[in-house]
């Protein structure tokens, strides 16, 4: 009998051996699957506000070797809204829906030359509101058109002071003021006639009544104020500012871009100096702003003209979105070591070369800040490592900036064959 005992035992083992195969084969698999879709969780982005920011820090090749420096810049153009403005719309918004002055169904106006219109009518919807935008008339013909096929209103107005109440900031404002009083009376009345919007709206139609701009379901107006918000400093010093300093494992020897609203060199010079106070910042400034004599001079205004009195428009530069002759409550919060003055043509020259020699198609403020960028290198020396920031691509400038007759009748046409143009052999 004890053969039989033995087998059964031998048996029961084979058995207990096979089933913690099995066992161990399907709890296996089964982990493989989870694992796998850990993965795949981690790396899907919630939406397209999930996919703003992050952006990669490319090395510009030929700038880098032509200099001796380690020349980066962060490649916003690579934001789903096309630029660096989507950091600022998305905070922008988020921080007044936060707040309550803005609901959904609400309208967010702006004023504004371009990227930051097309990043707040992109990501507006995704907050269920609508976007109302004023822009200047000289403005490149694509960035209109962009953002009325993202479903934006466009209100064109002339190039004026920011000291004329039709500056198109000042337009803007006035919209979201005419947004909040139309919600406003829809709360008392849900049927609105033509003389209540007569009160709201003063825009006559050609019988002598009033219509409106906004939509009949409007929850009111917020104006997202991107020269004065500091929701646009805090979206690069919480975002941008720690990104670089990430990417580069904190070597960044300096920083250089361009201003207009001031929040991107403000939010990202600030974080980088409390990482590390030895890190250099400076400013390229294009031609016609003041900027640039306010940091190395201290004054905005030369013995021609004065702070904020002019009346026609101040700029005489092709650059769209950088320059300006104020200082914004964002631009004060720079942490600036200097300031270089940029010309149009080198800002042209430094667009086809990129596009020649790295395949980088970028936009008018983006070739600037590279222009920036060779300036610090020349002033510092070889071996250091510099970040500046690609803001758009070329796509949204081809009316201007890359249109050959333009630039013949503003005698911009490009010639260099390297960077000559810059005293870089």
């Amino acid at each position: 009998m004890a053969p039989v005992r033995n087998i059964t035992v031998t048996g029961v083992a084979i058995v207990t051996v096979i089933s913690m195969s099995l066992l161990s084969y399907y709890t296996s698999k089964h982990k493989r699957r989870k694992t796998h879709k850990q993965i795949y969780s981690n790396k899907s982005k919630n939406g397209l506000i999930g996919a703003i920011g992050n952006t990669p820090l490319i090395r510009i090749k030929s700038l880098s070797e032509a200099t001796g420096c380690e020349i980066f810049a962060k490649a916003e153009f690579l934001n789903p809204g096309g630029s660096v403005k989507d950091r600022v719309a998305v905070k922008i918004i988020e921080e007044a829906l936060n707040t309550g002055e803005l609901v959904k169904g609400g309208v967010v106006t702006e004023g504004s030359a371009g990227s930051t219109a097309i990043s707040l009518a992109t990501v507006a919807p995704a907050y269920g509101c609508k976007c109302h935008v004023v822009i200047p008339d000289d403005v490149a013909v694509e960035k209109s058109q962009i953002l009325e096929a993202l479903g934006a209103t466009v209100e064109r107005v002339r190039p004026v002071s920011i000291t004329h109440k039709d500056h198109y900031v000042n337009v803007a404002r006035r919209r979201a003021v005419e947004a909040k009083e139309l919600a406003r009376k829809q709360k008392v009345s849900n049927k609105i006639d033509a003389e209540g919007l007569e009160v709201v709206n003063g825009h006559a139609s050609e019988e002598g009544k009033c219509i409106s701009i906004f939509p009949a379901d409007c929850k009111g107006g917020f104006f997202a104020d991107q020269f004065e918000n500091l929701a646009n400093f805090r979206a690069h010093y919480e975002g941008t500012g720690p990104e670089i300093w990430e990417q580069t494992g904190g070597s960044v020897d300096a920083f250089v871009a361009a201003a207009g609203t001031g929040g991107t060199v403000a939010g990202i010079t600030r974080y980088l100096k409390e990482k590390n106070p030895k890190t250099k910042c400076f400013l390229i400034d294009p031609p016609g702003s003041g900027l640039f004599n306010k940091v190395t001079r201290g004054v905005m205004y030369n013995r021609e003209e004065a702070e904020g009195r002019r009346l026609k428009n101040p700029f005489d530069t092709i650059t769209e979105g950088i320059g300006i002759n104020r200082l914004t409550k964002n631009f004060v919060l720079a942490e600036l070591d200097g300031a270089f003055r940029g010309t149009d043509m080198e800002a042209v020259e430094m667009s086809r070369f990129l596009l020649k020699n790295d395949g980088l198609f970028v936009g008018s403020s983006s070739a600037m800040n590279c222009v920036g960028a060779v300036r610090v290198a020349q002033s510092l020396g070889p071996g250091h490592t510099i970040v500046t920031i690609l803001c758009d691509s070329g796509m949204r400038h081809l009316s201007k900036f890359y249109d050959s007759q333009y630039l013949s009748q503003q005698k911009l046409t490009p010639s260099a064959t390297n960077l000559e143009f810059l005293g870089v052999g």
